[in-house]
């Protein structure tokens, strides 16, 4: 019986993490507005922040450079770029609430145009999120999520 009751009170908790889970793991915004212009925003909102971007993905280029290799030449984007970066504060703090939040760091945030839409630019990023994590890990993820979040609004010219 003590079995059956912790089994149930395991699945229960399981299903009320799952449902206090966010069923968009990506967040993004977008407006009209020039690719060009929205990156350059997005670098500096990054720098701002006094953050250093340790690597700049260029995601069209690989995707055009390989298309004929995996047998689709199809255009996806005017452009797509990616920034890569850290906080120590905020890394550390993550990672002594629970050692493999490690795996949340780098942070990436991505500015595209699609070939459909080219003169909407799109800014996203994933959201640091572990449903098993402790109450630490949360709030130091929470706050992660946040800096992503104003990065990215800021790059696009939008309020909270």
């Amino acid at each position: 019986m003590l079995r059956r009751t912790l089994a149930v009170a395991s699945l229960v908790a399981c299903a009320t993490a799952l449902q206090a889970a966010d069923p968009h793991p990506v967040v993004s915004y977008s407006k009209k507005a020039k690719f060009e212009e929205v990156r350059d925003d997005l670098k500096l909102a990054i720098e701002a922040k006094g953050l250093v971007v340790d690597y700049h993905s260029y995601v069209n280029r690989m995707l055009e450079r390989t298309g004929k290799d995996v047998g689709s030449a199809r255009k996806l984007y005017l452009d797509a770029q990616a920034f890569v970066f850290c906080s120590a504060a905020l890394s550390r703090k993550t990672m002594e609430a629970d050692a493999a939040n490690a795996a949340m760091c780098p942070y990436s945030i991505v500015v595209y145009a699609t070939a459909q839409q080219p003169d909407t630019v799109t800014v996203a990023y994933r959201r640091p999120w572990r449903p098993d994590g402790s109450a630490a890990s949360k709030a130091a993820l929470k706050d992660v999520a946040a800096l992503l979040d104003g990065i990215a609004r800021e790059a696009l010219g939008l309020r909270k």
